[in-house]
């Protein structure tokens, strides 16, 4: 703040805590990472007031737009304690961009909106290049974003972040398609903990005095914070190829907020239900150790984490061979979880038990 001629205050931007240079500086550090994910149809030139994709040289004929937004959650609260950036911004387009397939669209472009009090360059370009590379796994343009630098809405350099992508299918390619008895259900093997329960997480490690600069405690190769870190898994390339080169899905369901009980009957009609033998589930380290470490009964486990398993697809039954081969060739572990019957009473029936393993 400086004196006027006449002795009056003379405020600037800069003086509340917004730094328009600091803004300009990480729109020009970005440039690289942004146009790394330029696609058919697509123009990722920053800049202007809003960004451009031509469906028709995207080689679309009959499309149906599909939209979806989603963020991080408290996840990101990990990142900026464990002062690791670089990963936050693929979860944040897999949460979008998993929510488009399950509808059978392919990822077209998406945008972002980072939030903060203080703008820290160096921090935000790790985020926005994460974001590239999210963008670039799942075949998707990064045409546009907001920063927006708000002192006293967040302490300091905490942020948030809001993502936002659509797709395309074509019209008679849509999913869900109809769902018969004696459909089977197969699970997509996950990558950890991808970006839900985060905020039982986060109170289990503070309860515990534990630190995210400790070894993990079910991996001791990382860092407790590095390895709740892991990305959330990117499935959009291996199920477009399973969808483009087989008959055999039927649905897809995204094991985000809400586990295998709340997200699977999204996706199936009243009459039918699934049945899932929890045996079959490759439970992960992290899983097992969270359940002992609060003490999370199963039922609890099964509707606030994916426990292992990222994505549901119900495929035909006669064509889960040809569905499993095209998704193992494409780098996916494909486990059969159950099957699609008459409902009588709930649309997600559990039988056996996750083989959760004692901690060592």
């Amino acid at each position: 703040m400086s004196k006027s001629p006449d002795g009056q205050n003379s405020y600037t931007y800069a003086d509340v805590g917004v730094d328009i240079d600091a803004g300009n500086a990480l729109v020009e550090a970005i440039k690289p990472a942004v146009k790394s994910t330029s696609r058919p149809g697509s123009d990722t030139n920053l800049g202007g007031f809003g960004g451009l994709f031509d469906l028709k040289a995207a080689g679309f004929k009959d499309p149906i737009l599909v939209a979806a937004n989603d963020g991080v959650g408290t996840k990101l609260k990990i990142a900026i304690d464990a002062n690791k950036h670089d990963t936050v911004g693929i979860d944040l387009v897999a949460m979008c961009v998993n929510d488009l397939i399950v509808q059978g669209a392919e990822p077209l472009f998406f945008l972002d909106y980072y939030a903060t009090g203080a703008l820290d360059v160096d921090a935000a370009t790790e985020v926005v290049n994460g974001i590239a590379e999210g963008c670039k796994l799942a075949g998707a343009a990064l045409i546009g974003g907001e920063t927006a630098e708000m002192p006293g809405m967040y302490q300091d350099k905490d942020y948030d972040l809001a993502g936002f992508a659509v797709g395309a299918a074509e019209r008679d390619a849509l999913l869900p398609r109809k769902i018969s008895t004696g459909d089977i259900v197969l699970g997509l093997a996950s990558t950890g903990v991808h970006s839900n329960g985060f905020s039982l997480v986060r109170r289990l490690v503070k309860d515990n005095n534990l630190d995210w600069n400790c070894p993990a405690p079910f991996d001791q190769d990382q860092k407790l914070g590095d390895a709740l870190l892991t990305p959330t898994r990117i499935y959009v390339r291996p199920l477009l190829e399973a969808i483009r080169q087989t008959d055999g899905i039927r649905a897809l369901a995204h094991i985000t907020g809400g586990g295998f009980t709340e997200n699977i009957p999204r996706v199936l009609p009243d009459d039918l239900a699934v049945t899932i033998d929890l045996e079959a589930v490759e439970v992960l380290p992290v899983f097992s150790w969270l359940s002992h470490l609060g003490g999370i009964d199963q039922e609890e486990m099964l509707r606030t984490f994916n426990c292992g398993v990222g994505m549901i697809i119900i495929v035909s039954a006669n064509m889960v061979d040809e569905v499993s081969k095209v998704l193992r060739e494409n780098g996916e572990t494909v486990s059969v979880l159950g099957s699609v019957h008459q409902r009588k009473d709930a649309a997600v029936v559990y039988k056996n038990n996750l083989q959760i393993n004692q901690p060592e």
